[in-house]
This record gives C-alpha cells, sequence and structure tokens, in this order.
C-alpha cells in the first residue's frame, strides 16, 4: 500500500470516532413543563401595625402626650401576654401642620396651627384568638391610626414543601398529556427548577379607629402557599 492509500486511510479511521462523538453529543428530544401546586394551612402569627398620632401647639407637648399614650398601650400589650421580643417601634414622626389661606395674587400664606407626633408599634400576636381583644384594648388606650394585620405563618416550611411536591406532580400530568398528544412517550427527568413561591398572607386594612365599636372581629382564614417548578424530561419515541 502506498502512501497515499495509507493517509486516506488513517484519515477515515480517525473520522469514524469522530463522527460517532459528534452523534452521541447532540442532546437527546425532550420537553419542559411548568407544574404549579398550592397547599393551605391555617396561619398561627398576626402582625399588627397600631399607630398613636397626638397634636398639641408645641412638639414637646405632643411628644409628651403621645409617649403617655404608647406606654399605656405597650403595658396593654405585655399584660395580654404579648412578650418583649414581639414588639418593636416601627418609627417615630413629628412634624408641622399648618393651615394654609389664599391670598389675592394666587399665593398662600401658611399659618403653624400645631405639631402632629406619630409613633407607630408593630405587635406580634401569636395567639390568634386574642387578636380582636389586643386591637379593643389599644384602642381604648390611645391608637388612632393604622389598624393593618397581616395573618401568616411563623414556619411554613412543611406546608412549602407539600406545595412543592404537587407542583412536581402536576409537571407529570402535563408532560405525559403533551407526550401522549405527540405520539411520544415520557422518559427520565433531565432538570428539575423550583420556580418561586408565594406565600400570600392576608392583609386587612383599616385608616383609623372608632373607640366606641367595641372589640374588632376578627376571622383569619387559611394562608394558601403556591409553587412553581419548571421540570425538563426527556421524551421517547
Amino acid at each position: 500500500m502506498n502512501r497515499k492509500y495509507m493517509a486516506l486511510a488513517l484519515a477515515a479511521a480517525l473520522a469514524l470516532p469522530a463522527a460517532a462523538a459528534r452523534a452521541d453529543s447532540q442532546p437527546s428530544p425532550r420537553i419542559i413543563v411548568t407544574g404549579e401546586g398550592e397547599a393551605s394551612v391555617a396561619p398561627d402569627l398576626a402582625l399588627l401595625s397600631l399607630s398613636v398620632m397626638r397634636e398639641a401647639k408645641t412638639a414637646r407637648e405632643a411628644l409628651d402626650a403621645n409617649n403617655d399614650a404608647m406606654a399605656a398601650v405597650i403595658a396593654a400589650m405585655k399584660s395580654a401576654g404579648v412578650a418583649d421580643r414581639d414588639l418593636q417601634t416601627a418609627g417615630i414622626q413629628i412634624q408641622p401642620r399648618y393651615n394654609y389661606t389664599n391670598k389675592p395674587d394666587g399665593s398662600q400664606d401658611a399659618e403653624l396651627v400645631a405639631y402632629q407626633v406619630i409613633n407607630t408599634l408593630s405587635v406580634r400576636v401569636r395567639d390568634i384568638a386574642k387578636t380582636g381583644e389586643i386591637l379593643d384594648k389599644a384602642v381604648s388606650l390611645g391608637v388612632n391610626q393604622g389598624g393593618g394585620i397581616t395573618f401568616t405563618n411563623e414556619k411554613p416550611e412543611a406546608v412549602i414543601t407539600e406545595a412543592r411536591k404537587l407542583a412536581v406532580t402536576d409537571a407529570i400530568a402535563k408532560a405525559k398529556v403533551l407526550a401522549e398528544a405527540a405520539g411520544v412517550k415520557v422518559g427520565k427527568v433531565l432538570e428539575i427548577t423550583d420556580q418561586s413561591y408565594a406565600p400570600p398572607p392576608m392583609p386587612m386594612q383599616a385608616k383609623s379607629f372608632d373607640r366606641a365599636a367595641g372589640a374588632a372581629p376578627v376571622e383569619a382564614g387559611e394562608n394558601a402557599y403556591r409553587v412553581q417548578v419548571n421540570v425538563t424530561f426527556e421524551l421517547k419515541n
């Protein structure tokens, strides 16, 4: 065999494994499906936002009045069983209030009439049944703004895990339906991506309180946790 034929034979021998490697590197047919799962659980934690607003001619007087009212509110929270760790000052605002009058030339005169002090307290209520009672006490002692309530769960991991399982089950079912419609079969799972979960707290809002309204009726309901997963499946003929 001359050198020319030997070179061609060697090139062919080298080309066959390379072609086989290229064939093996081609991705197998696959399908990506998004599965959704939802699981619900009763909340075990209520988050309250309670604000005391006091107004006076001077900032000092307004702050003193606010301090007295908020101190009474905090003492009431503790007497109702709320622990120190579940009470947190969310903010204190001191701002002037002006009375504006229009002038003939279109401008305005601003007259300082009072100072307002707003102190906001964040409260975690671990005994959901006491939420209405605690709101009633707070209003009776001076809370007159805020009133935001959010029902949530301190440790939602177990219910989120259940939602994830349901999401994967949903993805498998969808993949089977799509594959059957296309005349193929679902193979092994190639990849799973946990998209997100949404812990939907149940907020209730009120701008102000009526002292004469009495204890607020509060219904906690359930929290539904939703999860999405992306699952990649191999397809078989």
